[in-house]
């Protein structure tokens, strides 16, 4: 077969593609896909610059009709397209699928499934997946709830005679909700993408068929820093099992006469059908509360996001469910400040951002929750009349030590009433990663993809989550544990639009982090104009001055974190104020990515141990 047969022709062009950015995908570089293990990033010491620019260009992506240069690393800028993900593997599947003419939704479907499998320790299978898109032709921005409900035998009753009244954080059978991550990709296929969904899982199928391969010796070789919680002979035995679930789920799509058909019966497969019933049997032998019927009954809700206008841009976020009306209110109390005023990272930006999200995280706790369970007030919430009695809440000299919520009904400054946190904290999330994708057409993806802490179901392949550690057992509390009702989630992607279309989107790991990172690197962008890359690696500060949303842990009064490049003199300022300074790494684990409505050229940026193509 000729090379000039296989550019020409656009089946072999496609499968090529896939080829290149598998061939690419190397075990000792990922470390078996796990990035950095905390929400903390920070440069790694003798990283060279010649290495980043060795990592940026791969020539073998430039062979083919109509194919652009490949630009590849933790930064990368693309005329056609460009991604951000958590994984140089995920990435290489993703720009493929670009490259091979699949849109954005394609390509970040094939991203996350490979993600699901390199990033399982972050992010997987049987996880949580909220995504965020444009889609270019209706010119519409829709929200894909990825996010499965508690089983109907997740009781208050039940946690208090079987775990005295705690869900708990990690590795505990019965804390998993109904995996959200499958059917959110296939409802994104359905609503805005083109490939079916063997096509989108040909890239992980290749990773895992290389995995379920490897022998004892090469895993022991091949791990990197992180602890790895299964054993070698258990770790191939599960990657084997894996590829043969996502075999099964591409068989069943073979029986169907159209795509939409054969999405539909991918998800009849897994929810209604043999994986479910398998799942349901598995849990009922050790000691879990997922059925069929949870399964079966599994919805993955389509919503409207919530937004408002900043400076002259549109924010987009998710719902009530997450921690997205958080940035929300926190934006929307900042916007009458002329912050230009104030160098960035001076005593007064630091102090003022910080107290205006404190007073956000207090209502975040207080009201936020699953919409269907739990009547949130989030039209008073983002009232400007209810956040400019909350912003004269903010003292400009002192730190508040207090947490604050408000009363958005009344409407009045303060409720009264601190959020309801816990005496026993179930530990911290070390999890989440992220997925931005924008294509040639204008569409634009930005998910914030999770799934970490849970147990392996057996021989089904699935990993599960451990979402249920964001209900508790408490009466009359918006995260009240009721079977059904879903976990309010950290996971917050973020997109902004201008002039109705995208210039920018935002993806952060590290829990109660996301969306404090995300506002700065917000201001960073769109008020200060830096670009996508200054954007993302400039330093961060944060606060733990709320509860911990993974365990429900008190809020501890006054903290604040700063990266070590603030000067000692702002320090010092801070602490006059009353702040609690420590000084550490940037929070978060962030990618960007910016679309030039004049040019439609795509710029692409993470953290550290984060990965961006373009082409």
């Amino acid at each position: 077969m000729s090379l000039q047969y296989l550019f020409s022709n656009p089946r072999q062009r496609w499968i090529l593609s896939l080829l290149i950015g598998v061939v690419s995908m190397t075990l000792p570089t990922e470390s078996f896909g796990q990035t950095e293990s905390s929400g903390q990033t920070e440069n790694r010491a003798g990283q060279s610059a010649a290495a980043e620019a060795n990592n940026r260009q791969d020539p073998a992506a430039n062979s083919g009709n109509n194919r652009r240069e490949r630009d590849s690393g933790w930064q990368a800028k693309g005329q056609s397209g460009a991604i951000a993900t958590g994984s140089r593997r995920s990435a290489d599947a993703g720009l493929a699928m670009l490259q091979a003419g699949g849109n954005a939704a394609d390509a970040a479907v094939t991203s996350l499934l490979v993600q699901s499998v390199v990033e399982s320790q972050l992010f997987c299978f049987g996880g949580e997946l909220p995504i965020i898109i444009y889609n270019a032709e209706r010119k519409t921005v829709e929200v894909i709830v990825g996010l499965g409900a508690a089983p109907e035998l997740a009781t208050s009753d039940w946690f208090e005679a079987n775990r005295k009244g705690v869900i708990q954080g990690r590795d505990d059978v019965a804390n998993a909700v109904v995996p959200g991550v499958l059917d959110a990709c296939l409802v994104a296929l359905e609503r805005h993408g083109t490939r079916s969904f063997a096509q989108c899982a040909e890239a992980m199928l290749a990773v895992l068929s290389e995995r379920a391969a490897m022998t004892v010796e090469q895993v022991q070789a091949a791990r990197g820093r992180r602890n790895e919680s299964l054993a070698p002979e258990a770790w191939i035995r599960h990657h084997q099992n894996f590829h043969k679930l996502i075999q099964r789920l591409v068989t069943a799509e073979q029986t169907a006469s159209d795509r939409m058909q054969g999405l539909r019966r991918v998800r009849d497969y897994f929810y209604r059908g043999p994986v479910a019933r398998e799942l349901d049997a598995w849990s009922q032998a050790n000691g879990g509360l997922l059925r069929f019927s949870d399964l079966a009954r599994h919805h993955t809700r389509v919503d409207e996001p919530l937004t408002i206008d900043f400076a002259d841009y549109t924010i987009y976020k998710c719902g009530v469910w997450s921690q997205g009306p958080f940035l929300l209110q926190t934006l929307e109390m900042l916007e009458p400040y002329d912050l230009t005023k104030w160098t960035r990272h001076s005593p007064e930006y630091i102090h003022t951002i910080t107290e205006a999200m404190k007073l956000c995280f207090a209502d975040r706790d207080a009201y936020l929750g699953d919409p269907e369970f739990v009547e949130v007030p989030i039209g008073p919430m983002l009232s400007s009349n209810y956040l400019e009695m909350r912003r004269g809440l903010i003292d400009p000299q002192r730190a508040s030590q207090d947490q604050i919520a408000g009363d958005p009904r009344t409407p009045a400054p303060i409720l009264g009433i601190p959020p309801q946190d816990h005496k026993i904290t179930s530990g911290k999330s070390d999890d989440t990663s992220n997925c931005l994708v924008a294509d040639q057409w204008g569409n634009v993806v930005s998910a914030t993809p999770s799934g970490w802490g849970g147990v392996i179901a057996g021989d089904t392949g699935i990993e599960l989550g451990s979402r249920m550690i964001g209900l508790t057992c408490w009466e009359n509390h918006p995260s009240e544990l009721m079977p059904g009702k879903r976990p309010r989630i950290t996971l917050t992607p973020t997109l902004v639009c201008r002039d109705g279309k995208p210039v920018f989107a935002v993806s952060v790991a590290g829990g109660d982090q996301q969306d404090q990172a995300s506002i700065q690197i917000l201001l960073n962008r769109l008020i200060y104009g830096m670009e996508p890359a200054e954007a993302v690696r400039s330093g961060r500060f944060s606060t733990e001055h709320h509860i911990n949303w993974f365990g429900h842990e008190p809020f501890k009064p006054g903290t604040l974190q700063v990266t070590r490049d603030i000067e000692a003199e702002v320090v010092a300022a801070l602490k006059q104020r009353g702040h609690q300074v420590s000084v550490g790494g940037t929070a978060g684990r962030a990618v960007v990515l910016s679309i030039d409505p004049a040019t439609g050229e795509k710029h692409a940026a993470g953290d550290q141990g984060r990965f961006a193509a373009g082409y």
